[in-house]
């Protein structure tokens, strides 16, 4: 126990991570929803390691809590009782890894690398085909190895009429069983947890004996493998090494003959002793009898009925939420729904709460340095409320409801692959969808609900998330004098922009990458007092930090403005402005000092101007190219200081570098071909 002066942490012990974390393999036959199970906890980009003959397996370091686990997931088993060339490769890795016995030294074709063999194995069962898989459980269970059964697919099962008893199953069968529906991430967690504790306390599970007359023909064969020359040379469970040789397997025969030359014949003779002891031949003895055993289990556990009307309208809703491919459909109910909040209530609000406040403000003209001060104070405290108010508390107010109702965590699983793409896990999706609202409670977020690579990256790539007030000048300016089409364009750039830089930065740190099991909780009622608590937790920063940053902006831009520094600002970064970009270099201080509130460049740009129609002295070519360099270059003030906290100074900056490099690239790429197009076409 962890000791915290309060409260005491009860922590597992051993604590499974780093070079102590288990390493668990998901076996299994073909269409058994073995990889949906493995992409359900997977990183964006897993370990593809080589096995032979062509084949490969996909591993992955997982987070489970505070633990971890190597999930593997191997390639599809036919058999273990009759394998045949790819099932003896498997067979191999399951038995020993990469840490073959001294058998080695008779082998051509050693494994293509080195690891260890797995610690627990997961057979990922379907629901709707029990008693073919079960054959395999009961062949699994001869390995001496922990064994879960993931009971896949209990959702199609039961729309056929079939229910499977999971608690009966796993007396009779003696292992853990757990339901799953991992396309779904149903049961995934669960699962996982079973797994570590199964690494923690190994168990085998036990081993059925066979029926009488064939137990008694295999016996004096059992009895002459059980030497412990046998178990040393080749290190195999002596009652899966007796059902192997029993069923004339010729790749152990042959290491039996490679290793102890001199009980070959021995094992060759009680073998055809047991065959004529038996009425048919000695491999169909076995596979009818593994055949029965599971057949009598399969009745044991399973019983069939129309299908099941409890709990029918959490199933429908699962079925939109969770589906591959329905499940976006409710996703993009979700996102519409933070659209209508950004664009429409958070809107509403603001013309209510900050807009007359900013009137207010405009209409106070400060001469004397001190006024100047004051008024300063009080337009970056207006600032915080243009931030707080109208789109950060509604926003998270609604995030925090759709995950104490049980639905964002279903959004998140749904996109998981498609932020798989840009080095992320679906858990990071209502932090972006926050982001198109405001960028500081998102990364808030962030903070809150991931670590490491997941937290860096997502920091990093929620700096090139539009915000509102981004958004609101792209659609002021671009909608006035680009058109629909000249929006779309930006965002749609914005998009792609995200997606090669999550992929640069999903590279950059792949050696960290570690998978996520993303937990589905049941529907639930959000509550009021929880609902406002984390609330409060989430938007808390905002007042520690944004505030004083805010303010002390304000007094500095209002300063410089005061005793006339724009014209020495406005030369300095000339080169930017007029030689790359192609704008006028009035514009320099509302690029620079755009990054304390995004909306103050636009009302900036007519300040420096002098004129609210900027058609007669910006063409379209300045416009899109002012627009995209705003897009992407560095957010506000309040989400670099946020950043400071939440990846640190040396992160931190690198952000503020990849964003100004990122904007004056592909503004400088957007203006020559605008221009380019404009010569050749007019």
């Amino acid at each position: 126990m962890v000791n915290t002066g309060r409260v005491g942490i009860l922590l597992p012990q051993p604590l499974l991570r780093g070079r102590r974390r288990p390493r668990v393999a998901l076996v299994g036959h073909q269409r058994t929803g073995k990889s949906s199970l493995f992409l359900a906890a997977s990183s964006a980009v897993p370990q593809h390691r080589l096995l032979r003959h062509g084949d490969a397996c996909d591993e992955c370091v997982v987070d489970i809590g505070l633990e971890q686990i190597s999930l593997v997931d191997l390639p599809a088993v036919e058999s273990l009782q009759s394998p045949g060339s790819r099932d003896i490769q498997l067979l191999q890795y399951l038995l020993w890894g990469a840490r073959w016995p001294a058998v080695e030294a008779y082998e051509d074709d050693l494994p293509a690398e080195s690891f260890a063999a797995p610690d627990v194995l997961i057979q990922v069962v379907d629901a709707t085909a029990l008693q073919r898989d079960l054959e395999l459980s009961l062949e699994l269970c001869l390995l001496g190895k922990p064994l879960l059964i993931a009971l896949n697919r209990v959702d199609e099962a039961r729309r056929k009429g079939v229910y499977v008893n999971s608690r009966a199953l796993s007396e009779q069968l003696g292992v853990p069983v757990w339901s799953t529906v991992a396309h779904m991430g149903i049961g995934v967690t669960d699962l996982f947890a079973a797994a570590l504790e199964a690494a923690r306390v190994p168990a085998s599970p036990p081993v059925r004996t066979p029926g009488p007359h064939l137990a008694a023909a295999l016996e004096p064969l059992r009895s002459l493998l059980a030497q412990s020359a046998v178990a040393q040379s080749l290190r195999v469970p002596l009652p899966f090494l007796c059902v192997q040789l029993a069923a004339s397997n010729e790749y152990f025969l042959h290491e039996l003959a490679s290793h102890l030359p001199q009980l070959l014949p021995q094992v060759v003779a009680a073998r055809a002793a047991a065959a004529r002891r038996l009425p048919r031949p000695l491999p169909e003895e076995l596979h009818a009898d593994r055949h029965h055993q599971a057949a009598i289990l399969f009745e044991n556990v399973s019983r069939f009925g129309g299908a099941a009307a409890a709990g029918r309208w959490q199933r429908l809703l699962d079925g939109v939420f969770l589906h591959p491919r329905w499940g976006l459909l409710g996703s993009t109910l979700v996102f519409a729904l933070v659209l209508l909040v950004v664009f429409e209530i958070s809107g509403t609000i603001d013309a209510w709460t900050a807009a007359p406040l900013v009137e207010w403000a405009q209409q106070w003209r400060p001469t004397s340095t001190p006024a100047v001060v004051a008024w300063a104070v009080v337009d970056g405290l207006i600032g915080l409320v243009a931030i707080v108010v109208p789109y950060m508390l509604p926003l998270v107010l609604l995030l925090v409801a759709l995950e104490e109702a049980g639905i964002m965590h279903r959004v998140a699983f749904v996109v998981d692959r498609g932020f798989h793409r840009i080095g992320l896990h679906g858990g990071v999706a209502a932090p972006f969808l926050v982001g198109l609202g405001c960028n500081v409670p998102a990364i808030s977020m962030v903070a809150a609900t991931s670590s490491g690579r997941e937290r860096l990256v997502a920091t990093l790539l929620l700096a090139f998330v539009p915000c509102s007030a981004r958004s609101a000048i792209i659609l002021a300016m671009g909608g006035k004098y680009l058109g629909g089409f000249g929006v779309f364009a930006i965002f749609a750039l914005t998009f792609i922009v995200l997606t090669v830089l999550g992929s640069l930065l999903a590279r950059r740190y792949a050696n960290v990458a570690v998978g996520l099991v993303q937990e589905i909780p049941p529907y639930a009622l959000p509550r009021w007092r929880p609902l406002l608590a984390r609330t409060w937790e989430r938007c808390s920063d905002i007042v520690t930090i944004v505030t004083p940053l805010l303010v002390l902006g304000s007094i500095l831009l209002a300063l410089l403005d005061h005793f006339g520094a724009d014209e020495w600002i406005n030369l300095a970064l000339s080169p930017v402005t007029r030689w790359w970009l192609g704008l006028p270099a009035l514009l320099g201080v509302p690029i620079l000092f755009g990054v304390l509130r995004k909306e103050l460049s636009l009302l900036m740009i007519h300040q420096a101007l002098g004129t609210i129609e900027i058609v007669p002295l910006l063409d379209e070519v300045q416009i899109a190219t002012f627009l995209v360099f705003i897009t992407f270059y560095i957010p506000c003030v309040s989400t670099f200081a946020l950043m400071l906290r939440t990846i640190g100074i040396r992160q931190a900056g690198f952000s503020i570098a990849l964003s100004v490099a990122t904007a004056l690239s592909i503004a400088g790429a957007v203006r020559l071909l605008l221009e380019g197009w404009r010569a050749l076409w007019g």
